[in-house]
């Protein structure tokens, strides 16, 4: 692959799709083989800005693998015009990074602007609106310990997964 848009961008380690109901969304992909899946709702964020705007960004998510990549289920709960991707369909890809803001900038001269900027935990993470070439955002985040550790623990969960207890306890 050549050079440009894509450095510092690692392949990516998660496709989200937006979905309606976080929890009907878990019990459609577990009866196709895909899971176990970890569900948090109206997930808290220490900051966050949306579009370039102090907002609170409220969604659920659920975690579940899916072969070698990891797949998280979203529902925003914002009205249509308030949400930072589709309501229905891929959400985004998500990306580790080196650093989060060079990345931002790097995006953003691209032409994707900001979507979502949040910290949890001390940890950045950023999504940037790549719809018009792409179809989907882009979702960046640093590969730190705690990252590390939560895709490591759903991974770890799908390896010897019967199908059953589709939604597990972190």
């Amino acid at each position: 692959m050549s050079e440009g848009i894509w450095v510092g961008l690692r392949g990516p380690v998660q496709i989200a799709y937006a979905v309606e109901d976080v929890d009907s969304a878990v019990e459609w992909w577990a009866a196709r083989g895909v899971g176990p899946f970890f569900v948090r709702h109206h997930i808290e964020l220490e900051s966050s800005r949306m579009r370039g705007q102090s907002a609170a960004f409220d969604f659920s998510a659920a975690l579940g693998q899916w072969g070698d990549v990891q797949v998280e289920l979203l529902c925003e709960h914002h009205e249509d015009d308030d949400r930072v991707g589709p309501a229905a369909g891929i959400h985004h890809l998500a990306f580790f990074v080196d650093d989060v803001a060079a990345s931002r900038r790097r995006l953003i001269d691209h032409g994707w602007a900001e979507a979502l900027y949040a910290e949890v935990e001390n940890s950045p993470f950023a999504m940037h609106d790549a719809t018009a070439e792409l179809g989907h955002l882009i979702e960046i985040y640093n590969e730190d310990t705690r990252r590390a550790g939560l895709f490591e623990m759903v991974r770890n969960a799908s390896l010897d997964w019967d199908g059953r207890n589709a939604i597990q306890q972190p």
